[in-house]
């Protein structure tokens, strides 16, 4: 029952991901309303103990795990990153001595495995699944369910949880890949797979889940719930009679290791609109 709930969810989220997706921009220079990206509950994780357990009134999707979302820009580059109040970033840490040598092995590792799924057919032959394949998405990610149990317990480099493909004509091109940790990680824990010196992971928090009869209240400029809604506190979400979960999915970080510089391979700005 867990599992279906938590499949209700991703699909309800990424809907609404293709639905911002295709709505017009305000202004050219606000950033995009809402992307899609898989989060990964895996079993073994405590997200397996999720709240999502108690949630009610979803209907079924097709894959599980995922999200993302946030109607807000970047405000501020140090510490924790304003990214809205629906995602969640890590501290950018003062540079420590090997920092950059561990954040290169991780970027030349990436960079193979990208090589090795430049053409998507081998990845799909490998095991990854294409998430939600059928909604107009700006990355596509091809998950490895895989790779992601593996990542709730140690971190491997060339085993990305999702590559990350842009749709080209009736193909997909590599752009890079994903990274999971489990949710429960502190910073010292993240940045022990990934210097935060060079890398910040986001995690996305506050989903107020709309009660039954409010499913169009997920959408819009004026959203009251889910990860672009205006709802981000318990007792808000308490008022309007949905139910809140407080960390929806896994910490996550994008890298994209075929790009010239650091800056450009470890992208926050991409990240989020990813």
């Amino acid at each position: 029952m867990r599992g279906r709930i938590v499949v209700s969810l991703s699909a309800l989220l990424l809907t609404s991901v293709a639905w911002g997706q295709n709505q017009p921009s305000p202004t050219e220079t606000q950033p995009s309303a809402q992307q899609a990206m898989p989060g990964m509950n895996m079993p073994g994780d405590d997200a397996s103990n999720s709240d999502m357990s108690n949630m009610k009134g979803m209907s079924t999707g097709d894959k599980e795990a995922d999200s993302n979302a946030s109607l807000h820009a970047m405000n501020s580059m140090e510490g924790h990153m304003d990214m809205g109040p629906h995602m969640k970033m890590t501290a950018l840490r003062p540079a420590k001595p090997g920092d950059a040598a561990r954040a290169e092995k991780i970027v030349a590792a990436a960079r193979e495995v990208g090589e090795q799924y430049l053409d998507y057919h081998v990845a799909l032959a490998d095991g990854f699944k294409i998430f939600h394949p059928e909604l107009p998405q700006k990355v596509y990610h091809f998950t490895n369910y895989r790779y992601g149990l593996e990542a709730a317990f140690h971190f491997n480099p060339e085993h990305p949880t999702s590559l990350l493909y842009e749709k080209h004509g009736d193909g997909y091109k590599l752009v890079g890949v994903m990274y999971t940790a489990p949710r429960r990680f502190t910073e010292d824990q993240l940045d022990e797979r990934i210097p935060l010196s060079i890398a910040q992971w986001h995690q996305h928090v506050n989903f107020c889940v709309a009660p039954p009869g409010h499913r169009s209240e997920y959408f819009g400029p004026h959203a009251l719930f889910g990860l672009g809604g205006s709802i981000s506190t318990q007792e808000a979400c308490d008022a309007a009679g949905g139910y809140f979960i407080p960390v929806v999915l896994n910490w996550m970080v994008h890298v994209y290791p075929f790009e010239k510089d650091q800056a450009s391979i470890w992208s926050v700005e991409r990240q989020h609109a990813d």
